[in-house]
Formats: structure tokens, C-alpha cells, sequence
């Protein structure tokens, strides 16, 4: 037992205190307290707490285990008690004429002491923590005890790096006017054995040793912070009171619940087997289709992995959710994550989750899901404003309990939230060696993860997700992929993840091609285990030709323009914003006064869509899309045109598409767009069926793109949105032999075989050697370059395999370069509401109040305060330094 050498606890150490003077303070002890009994209430959720041993490949934790999880995650901010970090807010009057110790940090300087390298403190230190006890909680000599410390020294968002060699200051862990770091722990450890006396029980296994399990402690521990550090729930106190941690406790409970982070009560009142009628108000009131019914009733629940491969409209969503449905009333999982590739398929997908939400729970039970977009604030549907950093006002609704919507207020929180819809890359940097990765991965354990065009990822993105997977999987979590089609070498690697084994050896092509489609695919043994759908969905003829008129802006506008004078719904979907923008110009040249009310606009301001507009305007974007091009849309002719955003999950139902050449998953995914419902009135004579124009470089050749260059439109090495060549070439080959023919694409029986004749690795060796050198040589080039992505992303993606006293664990300086490649929304910037504001070009009330400019438009740009903006006619204008940007009906540029 450790001898108590003195009973004084002589000055209070604080843990938080205002930001504004710096006088209001909350006790160490008390904070310690907040933090404890967070990190304990959230171990009370089964599905946390199992999560969490899962990683350890146990079933479930032991209270004493869970106790002494709780001390370490107590003792996070120790470090505090080192007279550096107490004495910053001192006023010269505290000083007394005492030299101010250097300030110093509660984790980084606590390095020294805890390697031992500061020999003085690392005695008492050791002493006063009770180490000869605590290194008994484990059956490796304190190792484990140690990196699970380390882990929670570790809270502030990424690994403590144990090896960077920092100077020992002893002075600051001495005794300093009435401050004495030694008393302060000896005391906080007598009231940690008081507060969690489970963990120093004897006869206890000992403390799970996996690396896996240090990672996942770590996020929760680090939500615990987050959570134990509100003031919604943790009021400062700096009174001593050595019975708070029942109100600790208590506060800690109601946090958990107010988040939704405690599931039980609403559980219980989640009592019916949900149907599919009861869960979706369709249009018709149909019954669950094939495909449907085989992913919620046929797959078993407790499968970890599923891939739904089928077309584009199939009701792919509907069938995701009722399976989440149905795991929920298991108990398999908590809540769910819904990620897409885009901002739009993400808002636009919201509002669907939503009106899912109000169908399956009580009203009283009903989480309001979070949009999990940054620059973005709506859980349900409520909206909030930020005020300041740390303060976010939400529209007024009486009795409605703010605090439920903690984890919209911030994107590191999003993952947080019970129910979440949002971009992929939000689940995927639970994965990546960026900040609090940990605590997003840790939240979305407890989750179904939902992943949505998973066939859209290129290899950085796939390694990245196959990681996620492994970390998500390997918690017992479970997840759901869904494509149009994916390659038979992407769906063999994503069924191997969660170190669940099965052969990763690509089919031959014909096998490839001899897959049932549609399919609902799980992993076995041999790799796959593939169940085919019959009987899904109508089938869709689409008439498909070329035309060599990718640069042809103004050919382009004459064909949209044709087809909609015959009344015909257009979707132009261009590979660039700036070809996007080009087309609009060219035609509203080209439009004539008779063509009135041809061209899509936005509350009667022509426009076009891509990903660089505000979060306001996106919103009245994608409402514009779906009124003017979508299920309710009139019978007039109209040409709408935009980039990727267009071609997920907006609800677009076109006659007519016209699209740059692309890969042929993608190509179908576009295609989705045409003749997405059925339409009473038919459509408009010419345009019976379904018909796509693919636009294709100057003569059909895409060898002058194997050099890199510019104005390529985004194809080829260093195009930087679709650089393998040979798939566009296959692609393209395929798209002018059926023109050539005549003979139409059956959709989706063509699906498998149109993919695979465009992907597959038999299908790209065939083509370069027959097209020649150069293409051999760019073949080559471009499976290196996918070699090194796949490097470049192993080397992004977190360690979980190490443990946190391991010297590889830190994450180094690589967060920049990983958000950048994420297409990281690059410099946020504030806008000053005063004099006028920044003003939307749609509708003069609506207000911007932020922008997010790409990286390749922001590079080494820095705004620190909030930027003045300048009116203009449609819009508005502003400086960051020494560049230029106008933002109005064209989106944002730079001058």
C-alpha cells in the first residue's frame, strides 16, 4: 500500500477556467470527476462497452476492468497539477513577486517525467500514483498499464509521441508558493480509490494487452473529454466537495442520454416489428421489391459485411435502411451512418432519413439525425448559426432541449450522433492519421455504417475505406456497401476486411461476367458468397451513341437546346466545373428569346450546379434540381447542367442525357438519371426511350492524353479526376461499338458485362497491347501510380496493429497533405455581416455566411478574422490578401 506522506491538500489546482479573464475556475479534482464518470457511463451502453472488448476478442468486459479503464481515463489531465500550466492564469498580484514558472503543457512536458528521464519527479510521481499497484494490472510488468496511460495522455486528438526528444524542466513539478504537484496527485489518487474501489479488487484478469483495444480506449476517452468538458452539463465549481463525483455521475448520465449516446429507454419503446409499409411513405405505396426483401429478410442480421450490387433507382436506400431497421430492434446496433460520395447526395438524403426516422420511432423516442456536411448545421429540422468559436445559437422552438443536438455543433462530433447522413470522408478519417480520428472511429462502432457508390473510389479512397473497415469490423461493428456495379477486384479486397480472411484472388473475366446481377454478395471462405436477385426491377433500353465534341461548347448547347424544344428534360453532366461553366455560357448565347423558361434556374436565376457554391445556395440548388428535374417535374422541355454532384442521389429523372466520357461505373451511374420513374403522361415524342450522348475528345483519340497537359477536362495523368486511360479507352471503345450497331443497352441485365469488359484487368492487358507502346508504357505507369497510392494511403491510415508505446504510433505531420487528397474543403472563410453582408445571388435575404475555397484555389492563403465582402450586381466579392474571388450565379472563382 502507498504510504500517505501527507494529508494537506494545500492549494486548489483548477482544470478549466473562463476564456474571457481567466478567473472563473473548475477544480482538477472535479474536472478528473466529469471525465471518469463520463467515460464509465458511456461503458454502461452494452453495445459500447462490447464493442470495446471485441477489440481485445473478448465478449465483454468485467466491472473491475471497466473500473480501472475509468481511472485511466480520470487521470487524462494529470498533468495539470505541474506549477507551468497552474500559474499561467496567475495575475502579478498571485505572483507576489515570484519569477513566473514557464509555461508549460499538461501531456507533452509530462513526456520526461513518465520515461523517467526526469529522475526526481519520476520517483515521487510514480510513488504518489501508486505504480507497484497499478503495474499488477497486467500480466506484461506494467507495459499495458503504461500505453493505456499513454492513450489517455493521448486525448487532445493523436498519439503522445513517447520519442520526441523534449527538455526536462523538473522545475515545474516542484513546489511553487502554495502549489505542490506531489500533494495534488497523492490526493486525486485517494479519491480515485474512493470513486471507482472496483479497480484495485483483488483477483482480476488482467488488463487486455491488444493494441486494437489501447486505439479504441483512446476514443473514448477522448469523448469522454468532449463530453465531460461541456458546460451544458459541467458547470465550473471551485468549491472542494469531496462527495462531487455524484454529481458528477449524475450529470454524466444526462449527458449520455441527451446525446443519444443511451439507447435503452427509446429501445424499449421501439417494440413492433418494422415493416416496410409502416417505415416508407412511397409514392403508390408498392410493396418491398426482390432486392429488398432479400437484403432486411433474407441476409442474415448478424452478417458483418454486406454489398448490395444493383442499378441506379432499384430502392437500394430503402433497403439499407429497413435492414438498419431490423438490427436496431436486434440490439446489433445502436444507430447509423449513412455516407455518400457528395455534399448534395448527402443534404438531399437528410431529409429521406428524416421522414424514415419519424416513421420508425415514437415521436417522443425520434432522434433528429445530424447532416453530417461541414459548413453545414441541421440536425431534423432544426438549423443553427455558429456565434463564435465555441458557441452555436439554434433556431428558436419552445421546449426543445438544445443540448440534443451536441453533436451537430462540430464535424469531429459528427459520428457522435445516434443517426448521421454525411460524406464519406467524415467516416473514412476515423481511419486516417488525422486529429481525433479515434474518438469518430470509436463513436461509429456502435453504428450500422452505410456506405453508398462505394464503386466511385479510386485506390487511395478504396485503402482508406478497407482500413476503416478493418477497424469497424474488427470492433463488431457492421456495415453495409451499395453500388451500381462493382469490379470483381474491388468486391474481392472490401469482403476479406475485418481480418475476416477469404480468398482475394480476382475471377478470370468470364467468371467475373457469369456473377448473378442484381446481387446481395457477403464473404465466405472461398471469398464471396454471391445471392442473385430475380424479378427486381423493370427493365430500362438506352439508346447510346459518341460524338467527338468534347470541346465543342457550343455543338454541345445546340443539342441540349434542340432536345428541349422538342420538350425534353436535358441533363448535361461535364467532368470540370470549368468545361460546366463554359456550356451554361454557351448556352444562354445560344438560347433565343422564344426559348423562355428553357434553361434551369434558381429562384429565376439561371445557374448550373457543382460543388462550388455556399451551403445556403446548395440548398436551394438541389431543391431547384428536384422541382424542375425530378419526380413532381412539369412537362416543359428544360437543359440543365452541372459535375458530379449531379450524378448521386438527387432525385433526377431526365430524357435525355448528354455526358463527358468517363469510367464505365460511372457512365452507368450517370445513366441512372434517365427515366428514373414512370411517367403517366409518357414522354415527349422522340424521347421514348431513354437516350445518352456521350461527348468524346476530338476524333476518338485519346492519345494525345497520355501527355500530361492542361484544358484536359479531367482526363488522363495529372487530369486529376480520371487518369487511367485504358478504362476510359475501354469505356469508350464499348460506348462507339453499340453506336455503331444500333443495338441498345439493357439495363441492368448489361450491367456485369458492361463493368467488367471496361475494368477488369484481362480487359486493360488485351487493350494497351493492342493499341501499342505508348499505352503500354501508360498502363504501366498507371498501376504504378495506383502502387503508390496504395503505398501512400498505407502510410496515411492509422496503426492500430501499434501499440502506444510503439515509436511508429505518432502520426507526424501528414494531416495536411491527407485532407488535401480527401478533396479537403481547403480555407474556410468567415464573412463579416456588416455593413451588408454577403448576400446569395438567388435570394437577396439569405445570408452566406461562410465559404469553403478548394485547396488549388487557397494555396497559402490564411484568413485569421472574419473577410469584409463587396456587392455587385449578382453577387458579392472579397480579398484574402493579395488574391481576388467573386462569388455569384457561376459559384465561386478566383480572378
Amino acid at each position: 500500500m502507498v504510504v500517505e506522506t501527507t494529508p494537506v491538500y494545500t492549494r486548489r489546482h483548477w482544470a478549466k477556467s473562463d476564456r474571457e479573464n481567466r478567473r472563473s475556475i473548475h477544480l482538477l479534482e472535479h474536472h478528473l470527476a466529469d471525465v471518469g464518470a463520463c467515460f464509465e457511463a458511456l461503458l454502461e451502453q452494452t453495445t459500447i462497452r462490447q464493442r470495446l472488448a471485441r477489440t481485445a476478442g473478448q465478449a465483454d468486459l468485467d466491472s473491475a476492468t471497466v473500473a480501472r479503464l475509468c481511472v485511466f481515463a480520470a487521470l487524462h489531465d494529470i498533468g495539470k497539477i505541474n506549477t507551468g500550466f497552474q500559474t499561467q492564469i496567475w495575475t502579478t498580484a498571485d505572483l507576489q513577486g515570484r519569477p513566473r514558472p514557464r509555461r508549460a503543457s499538461h501531456t507533452s512536458d509530462l513526456v520526461p517525467v513518465l520515461l523517467g528521464e526526469d529522475y526526481r519527479t519520476n520517483d515521487w510521481f510514480l510513488d504518489a500514483l501508486g505504480w507497484d499497484e497499478l503495474r499488477g494490472w497486467d500480466s506484461d510488468d506494467g507495459n499495458t498499464v503504461s500505453a493505456l496511460f499513454a492513450a489517455a495522455f493521448s486525448h487532445h486528438g493523436e498519439p503522445l509521441n513517447l520519442y520526441d526528444s523534449k527538455h526536462s524542466n523538473s522545475d515545474i513539478w516542484r513546489p511553487f508558493a502554495e502549489l505542490n504537484p506531489e500533494h495534488s496527485l497523492r490526493y486525486i489518487v485517494r479519491q480515485l480509490r474512493q470513486w471507482f474501489p472496483d479497480a484495485w479488487a483483488p483477483g482480476v484478469p488482467p488488463l487486455p494487452a491488444a493494441p486494437a483495444f489501447q486505439h479504441m480506449f483512446l476514443g473514448l476517452c477522448t469523448l469522454a473529454d468532449w463530453i465531460g468538458s461541456s458546460e451544458q452539463w459541467f458547470q465550473f465549481s471551485d468549491v472542494p466537495n469531496d462527495d462531487y463525483i455524484l454529481d458528477a455521475r449524475s450529470k454524466a448520465a444526462q449527458a449520455i442520454w441527451d446525446i443519444g449516446l443511451d439507447v435503452a429507454e427509446q429501445r424499449l419503446a421501439f417494440s413492433a416489428s418494422p415493416g416496410f409499409g409502416d417505415l416508407f411513405d412511397l409514392p403508390g405505396n408498392p410493396p418491398p421489391n426482390a432486392m429488398q426483401r432479400k437484403v432486411a429478410l433474407e441476409t442474415p442480421l448478424h452478417e458483418p459485411l454486406v454489398i448490395i450490387e444493383s442499378e441506379t433507382g432499384s430502392g437500394k436506400t430503402e433497403a439499407a435502411l429497413w435492414r438498419f431497421a431490423l438490427m436496431y430492434q436486434a440490439g446489433l446496433v445502436d444507430g447509423l451512418y449513412f455516407a455518400l460520395p457528395t455534399r448534395s447526395a448527402a443534404t438531399q438524403l437528410h431529409g429521406r432519413v428524416d421522414r424514415f426516422l419519424t416513421s420508425m420511432f415514437p415521436a417522443e423516442h425520434k432522434p433528429e439525425p445530424v447532416l453530417a456536411v461541414p459548413g453545414y448545421l441541421r440536425a431534423g429540422n432544426f438549423t443553427g448559426q455558429h456565434l463564435s468559436r465555441y458557441e452555436v445559437w439554434w433556431e428558436d422552438h419552445p421546449g426543445h432541449d438544445w443540448r440534443k443536438l451536441w453533436a451537430a455543433e462540430d464535424a469531429k462530433r459528427f459520428l457522435a450522433a445516434q443517426i448521421a447522413v454525411g460524406t464519406v470522408d467524415q467516416a473514412m478519417m476515423g481511419a486516417l492519421q488525422v486529429r481525433h480520428a479515434h474518438m469518430r472511429a470509436a463513436c461509429l462502432a456502435r453504428n450500422l455504417l452505410v456506405v453508398d457508390e462505394v464503386h466511385a473510389s479510386d485506390t487511395y479512397m478504396r485503402v482508406i475505406i478497407e482500413a476503416l473497415l478493418d477497424a469497424h469490423i474488427g470492433a463488431g461493428g457492421y456495415a453495409l456497401l451499395m453500388s451500381a456495379t462493382l469490379g470483381a477486384a474491388a468486391r474481392r479486397s472490401l469482403l476479406s476486411r475485418g481480418q475476416r480472411g477469404g480468398s482475394r484472388i480476382v475471377p478470370t473475366l468470364e467468371e467475373a461476367e457469369s456473377i448473378p446481377y442484381p446481387a446481395v454478395i457477403t464473404g465466405d471462405a472461398s471469398g464471396e458468397s454471391v445471392s442473385g436477385v430475380d424479378g427486381n426491377t423493370r427493365e430500362k433500353r438506352i439508346t447510346v451513341s459518341a460524338t467527338p465534341t468534347m470541346r465543342e461548347f457550343s455543338d454541345v448547347a445546340q443539342r441540349a437546346l434542340a432536345a428541349a424544344r422538342q420538350r425534353a428534360k436535358v441533363l448535361v453532366i461535364r467532368n470540370t466545373v470549368n468545361f460546366a461553366i463554359e456550356t451554361q455560357r454557351a448556352l444562354e448565347e445560344t438560347v433565343t428569346p422564344e426559348d423562355g423558361g428553357l434553361l434551369f434556374a434558381c429562384r429565376t436565376v439561371p445557374t448550373l450546379h457543382h460543388g462550388r457554391f455556399a451551403a445556403e445556395d446548395r440548398t436551394l440548388l438541389d431543391a431547384a434540381v428536384e422541382e424542375q428535374v425530378g419526380r413532381k417535374r412539369d412537362d416543359g422541355g428544360l437543359v440543365l447542367v452541372g459535375t458530379q454532384t449531379l450524378e448521386q442521389s438527387l432525385d433526377i429523372d431526365a430524357d435525355l442525357l448528354i455526358t463527358d466520357l468517363c469510367p464505365m461505373d460511372v457512365l452507368l451511374q450517370r445513366i441512372g438519371r434517365l427515366h428514373r420513374h414512370d411517367r403517366p403522361g409518357g414522354r415527349p415524342a422522340g424521347f421514348e426511350t431513354a437516350t445518352c450522348v456521350v461527348l468524346t475528345p476530338g476524333d476518338d483519340d485519346l492519345s494525345p492524353f497520355l501527355t500530361p497537359g492542361s484544358s484536359r477536362n479531367g482526363l488522363g495523368p495529372r487530369g486529376f479526376v480520371y487518369e487511367d486511360l485504358r478504362i476510359l479507352e475501354a469505356t469508350r471503345q464499348l460506348v462507339q461499338g453499340f453506336s455503331e450497331s444500333g443495338d441498345p443497352w439493357l439495363i441492368p441485365a448489361m450491367n456485369r458485362m458492361l463493368v467488367e469488359r471496361a475494368t477488369h484487368p484481362q480487359t486493360l492487358q488485351v487493350l494497351v497491347d493492342a493499341m501499342g507502346d505508348d499505352w503500354i508504357v501508360h498502363g504501366n505507369q498507371a498501376d504504378g501510380a495506383k502502387i503508390a497510392d496504395d503505398l501512400t494511403a498505407q502510410e496515411a491510415v492509422i496503426k492500430r496493429n501499434l501499440s502506444f508505446l510503439d515509436q511508429g504510433i505518432a502520426f507526424g505531420s501528414k494531416e495536411e497533405r491527407i485532407r488535401t487528397r480527401l478533396g479537403d474543403e481547403g480555407v474556410k472563410v468567415l464573412f463579416d455581416p456588416k455593413p451588408s453582408g454577403a448576400s446569395s445571388p438567388f435570394d437577396a435575404e439569405t445570408l452566406i455566411s461562410q465559404l469553403s475555397i478548394p485547396y488549388h484555389m487557397s494555396r497559402g492563403l490564411h484568413p485569421e478574422e472574419a473577410v469584409a465582402v463587396v456587392a455587385t450586381d449578382d453577387g458579392f466579392e472579397f480579398d484574402i490578401e493579395s488574391a481576388h474571388f467573386r462569388y455569384d450565379r457561376w459559384g465561386l472563382r478566383r480572378l
